[in-house]
C-alpha cells in the first residue's frame, strides 16, 4: 500500500446503527490505488477504528461534492442510503455543503436535506424489479422478490424474523446463481403493526448489519407493490430498533411489474456524529 499522509482527521458517524468513517478528502491524502486496502484496514473492528464502510468526501464539478464509498472489505459500492445520510450531515457540519445539497455517487446525483440530526435523501430511481422469484437452496424452494434501489436487493418475507438465520440464509441467497455476477444484498422482512421489521445481510460487509437504507427502501417499496402496506410513507424498524421512514409515490393502479411506476423515493432518519479523531499509521497494522 502506498503510504497515506498521516495523521488523517476523521469523524465516526452512525446512521441507525450502520456506522461509517468519514474523511474530508478534498485535499487528497490517499492515492486511488491504495484506497481499497486502506478502507479494509481501518474498517476492521477491534484492530482499527471499525466500521461498516469508509466514505471519502471529494470535490465535484457538477455537485456540492462527490463521495467515494467503500464497504468494510474494501469493495466499492454504488450507493448506500444510511451512508448517504451520514455523508450529507458530515458535509454540512464541515461547511462543505449547505443544508439542501446535491452530491455525486456512482449511482448518480443524490439530493439531501439536513435538519439538525435528521437527514432526508432522495434515492436514485429504483429499477430491475422482479416479483415472485422462486430459487432453490439445498433443494428447498424460496419465493422472494428483488429490486435495485442504488444497489441490488433481494427481499424475503418471513413469519418469525427473530428466528431467521440471517447470516446463513442471507449468504446463500447473496451468492445464488440467480443474482450473479454482482451478487445481492438480502433483506428479511416481517410486518409489525403499522411498520415492517427488516434484518439485512449486506454484501461487502458479508454479515448482518444493524441497518441498511437502500434495503429498507427496497423492502418498503416491494411491501407496497404487493399490497401489504396501504398507506404511505412506510416505517421500517431496523435490526438496531431504530426507525427509518421511506417516502415514495405510486400511481393509483399499481399493477405493473415494472419499477418505473415507483418514483420520488426519499429515505429519512437520524445521522449521528459519534466522535472525531486522527488516524495514525498504526491504524493499518
Amino acid at each position: 500500500m502506498n503510504t497515506p499522509h498521516f495523521p488523517i482527521p476523521f469523524v465516526k458517524m452512525s446512521g441507525t446503527g450502520n456506522d461509517f468513517i468519514l474523511i474530508d478528502h478534498r485535499q487528497p491524502l490517499i492515492v486511488p490505488e491504495a484506497m481499497s486496502a486502506f478502507a479494509a484496514a481501518v474498517c476492521r473492528r477491534k484492530f482499527s477504528v471499525g466500521a461498516d464502510g469508509l466514505i471519502l468526501i471529494e470535490n465535484s464539478e457538477q455537485a456540492d461534492f462527490r463521495w467515494r464509498f467503500f464497504n468494510a472489505d474494501g469493495s466499492v459500492a454504488e450507493m448506500c442510503g444510511n451512508g448517504a445520510r451520514c455523508a450529507a450531515r458530515f458535509a454540512f457540519m464541515q461547511g462543505i455543503a449547505p443544508a439542501k445539497m446535491c452530491f455525486e455517487t456512482l449511482a448518480g446525483l443524490i439530493e439531501a436535506e439536513v435538519s439538525d440530526q435528521e437527514v432526508a435523501v432522495k434515492m436514485t430511481e429504483p429499477h430491475d424489479l422482479r416479483l415472485q422469484q422462486t430459487i432453490m437452496i439445498n433443494n428447498v424452494p424460496f419465493t422472494l422478490h428483488s429490486l435495485n434501489t442504488g444497489v441490488p436487493h433481494a427481499v424475503f418475507f418471513v413469519d418469525n424474523i427473530e428466528e431467521t438465520d440471517v447470516r446463513g440464509l442471507g449468504r446463500a441467497i447473496r451468492y445464488h446463481e440467480a443474482f450473479q455476477p454482482a451478487g445481492t444484498n438480502v433483506n428479511f422482512v416481517q410486518k409489525r403493526g403499522d411498520a415492517f421489521k427488516v434484518r439485512t445481510y449486506e454484501r461487502g460487509v458479508e454479515d448482518e448489519t444493524l441497518a441498511c437504507g437502500t434495503g429498507s427502501a427496497a423492502s418498503a417499496i416491494i411491501a407496497a407493490l404487493l399490497g401489504q402496506q396501504a398507506a404511505l410513507p412506510v416505517e421500517i424498524i431496523t435490526s438496531g430498533n431504530d426507525r427509518l421512514t421511506i417516502f415514495f409515490s405510486l400511481p393509483e393502479h399499481k399493477t405493473s411489474g415494472s419499477a418505473d411506476i415507483v418514483y420520488n423515493v426519499f429515505l429519512k432518519g437520524p445521522a449521528h456524529a459519534v466522535y472525531q479523531g486522527e488516524l495514525t499509521a498504526e491504524a493499518l497494522l
